[in-house]
């Protein structure tokens, strides 16, 4: 029995009842998240390692014409941002976009949402504690201490914040996020001052002349612009929390739109503004992969420290990263048991209204990375983030197939859209679906990663259809159980 037939039994049932249908899922939380926390998870989302480490690679093979690459992939992300966010207003809940394709799309819609979600972000996590571990050994003091020792400290740490409440939480990621934000504004205005004083960096005078005498803004044509895109789009993933968050605030309908109409402004200024920055003081040709494009900067004017600075501010974005991960999974996986698509454990709560069984079933594959990163610690990053890639679009052309649904049935009458909305639909959906798909579809140029990356996905389909077929008796259960209880 569908989830239309439940809601079809419950306005039959009341007639006063709204039309706006509920999810057993987001039963039990608290609204501890404030406005400031909504706003830098926001923040954090949109601000992480693609920018601060994987900008110097980036700059190396695009030119300044990057900066056009951060805005148009911004756009999108935007789009899909206000997606969710008027799909948040309609009906604020922790399953977010999980349980808006279990209203719109149907149970099968909501299962395969809910588990490339989670394949997402447990393998991002798993990127992540990586990560960390190979930030730590930076440091001398730790480089004796084994990497999988040290990927094992920070998933305990991380897991523990999220175990207390949501609060902290909140917490943890507001100061994360203030951090990224503060060594972005320092950077920025270290830039400004350079290119007013005209600074020499590194034997060079910034300004203008640093792009026009080393190639333009394409110094390699149109195609390394297009083919940076597939990379540059991954850098916004996390967006999306934002929907997740606004289930466990006091007032969605005051916090969401505020945070998600900031994003545009933030990306702008804090994507592309950069770029255009580091373009205008070097030339694209002195950055690389293997170094943050702000360390090669302040390395090159002589300031002590700088990569000790900057590799604290990206293990920060791994730390906030892998948090909001747990956090995530956790609502994700919690509003998926209740209706019979994920393990009965990870529906349940603890006594601070966290739910713990989803967020350890995401901390248990994590563990698998600790073993990745006993086994093959050089390759364990490039090998779990690359999985990852095909979650966060997957998860993104759900939101948006969502939205048009949601539309249609607003155009019928059979709901109503809230005063915030995503602009031109259905265009806008379009658009932002085929863009999503151009982008999975350029990974094949890539033979080493990409192109295996893209040869997994028939593995996931299989192993999507076989576990629909071992959870679709439970759902069914579930669903008439709901009904149930509705008719009674």
């Amino acid at each position: 029995m569908s989830k239309d037939a439940v809601h079809t039994a419950q306005v039959a049932a009341t007639p006063e009842a709204t039309r706006t249908p509920a999810d057993a899922g987001d039963a039990g939380y608290s609204k501890d998240l404030k406005h400031r926390h909504v706003n830098m998870i926001a923040i954090g989302g949109a601000i992480g390692t693609g920018l601060f480490l994987g900008a110097g690679g980036r700059l190396h093979n695009a030119g300044p014409a990057l900066a056009l690459a951060y805005l148009v992939c911004g756009v999108f992300a935007f789009f899909v941002v206000r997606a969710l966010g008027e799909l948040v207003l309609y009906r604020p809940s922790s399953g977010s976009f999980v349980s808006y394709a279990r209203e719109f799309l149907g149970e099968k819609g909501a299962y395969v949402a809910g588990w490339m979600y989670f394949l997402n972000w447990s393998t991002t996590g798993i990127a992540d504690i990586t990560a960390i571990a190979l930030y730590t050994h930076y440091w001398s003091f730790f480089t004796p201490i084994p990497q999988w020792v040290l990927a094992l400290i920070a998933l305990a740490v991380v897991l523990a914040v999220n175990l207390i409440s949501v609060k902290i939480f909140g917490e943890m990621e507001f100061w994360f996020a203030i951090v990224k934000v503060a060594t972005l504004v320092a950077f920025m205005l270290v830039g400004i001052f350079l290119l007013a004083t005209q600074h020499q960096v590194g034997g060079q005078t910034p300004g203008l002349s640093v792009i026009t005498d080393h190639g333009g803004v394409f110094p390699h044509g149109l195609m390394p612009v297009v083919l940076v895109m597939q990379g540059v789009i991954f850098a916004y993933a996390a967006l999306e929390l934002v929907g997740v968050a606004a289930g466990e605030t006091a007032e969605p309908e005051k916090i969401v739109p505020r945070a998600v109409n900031s994003i545009m402004w933030r990306v702008g200024l804090f994507y592309c503004g950069s770029v255009i920055l580091l373009a205008l003081l070097l030339p694209g040709s002195v950055y690389s992969a293997d170094e943050s494009p702000f360390v090669t900067v302040l390395s090159k004017i002589g300031v002590d420290g700088a990569g000790d600075v900057m590799n604290l501010v990206v293990l920060t974005a791994a730390m906030s990263s892998l948090n909001s991960g747990l956090y995530s999974t956790g609502r994700i996986l919690r509003s998926m048991a209740m209706a019979g698509s994920a393990p009965k454990f990870t529906r349940v709560m603890s006594r601070s209204q966290v739910p713990y069984g989803g967020i350890l079933l995401t901390c248990g594959i994590c563990v698998l990375g600790v073993g990745l990163n006993y086994l093959v610690p050089s390759q364990a990053f490039e090998i779990v983030l690359n999985v990852a890639s095909l979650g966060i679009i997957s998860t993104w052309v759900i939101i948006m197939i969502c939205h048009l649904v949601f539309v249609r049935r607003a155009k019928a009458g059979l709901l109503a859209r809230p005063s915030f909305r995503l602009p031109g639909s259905p265009v806008t959906e379009i658009a932002t679906i085929a863009f999503l798909l151009a982008c999975l579809g350029m990974m094949w140029n890539d033979p080493e990663v990409g192109r295996k990356t893209l040869l997994l996905i028939p593995g996931i389909a299989v192993l999507l259809v076989a576990g629909w077929y071992g959870v679709r008796r439970r759902v069914s259960q579930e669903t008439d159980r709901e009904l149930g209880k509705i008719t009674q």
